[in-house]
């Protein structure tokens, strides 16, 4: 399995209250979520008015379809025009080939 995590910071620069500020981000995430099918939530910042921090979240069994899917997600916010990207952090992680993964088990409980 491979795990995909993208973490967005936007600058807004218009917002004077908590409640611009949500009304923004929930347009990024209700939209970003219609249209990928990707876990979204806000994870920082969440009293400033003007910081958002968003993570997305996307898996799959293809490193570079999840890669794919997370830059098209940065691109799908940035082209929403609701806030200035100042920060992407973007990683792909493929779980099978960490040390700590447990192998595969298959629990057969005949009760």
């Amino acid at each position: 399995m491979v795990v995909g995590a993208l973490q967005i910071t936007l600058h807004l620069a218009y917002a004077n209250s908590l409640k611009a500020k949500r009304k923004v981000l929930r347009a990024i995430t209700d939209r970003t979520r219609a249209k990928f099918n990707a876990a979204v939530a806000e994870t920082g910042a969440n009293d400033l008015w003007q910081r958002i921090e968003l993570g997305f979240a996307v898996c799959g069994n293809d490193p570079s379809h999840v890669e794919r899917q997370l830059d098209r997600i940065e691109e799908f916010v940035e082209s929403l025009g609701l806030a200035e990207i100042v920060d992407v952090r973007l990683e792909v992680m493929n779980l099978k080939d960490m040390a700590w993964a447990p192998q595969a088990r298959w629990n057969n409980h005949n009760g």
